[in-house]
């Protein structure tokens, strides 16, 4: 769950980075909005793909531990 909050916490603060930036460089209205969703998409790519990584390993993870569970108590209504 770390994993998720930093990320997502990262990839909204560099949106909120690139928004103000261009808005400084005199972007304004729906261009303003498209570029900086475009641009801050394209750098988080490249920025943060090790918290990106950590994530996915985090739900891949709880994925697991939960298909284990799900198994084992399949197993053991079978054996009952």
């Amino acid at each position: 769950m770390r994993a998720t909050f930093a990320y997502t916490t990262a990839r909204i603060l560099l949106f909120v980075v690139v928004l103000g930036v261009l808005y400084l460089v005199g972007v304004t209205g729906l261009p303003l909005l498209a570029l900086a969703v475009l641009i801050s998409g394209l750098l988080s790519f490249v920025v943060l793909s090790r918290y990106r990584d950590a994530m996915a390993g985090s739900i891949n993870s709880r994925i697991s531990n939960f298909r284990q569970r799900l198994d084992e108590g399949t197993r053991a209504e079978d054996d009952d």
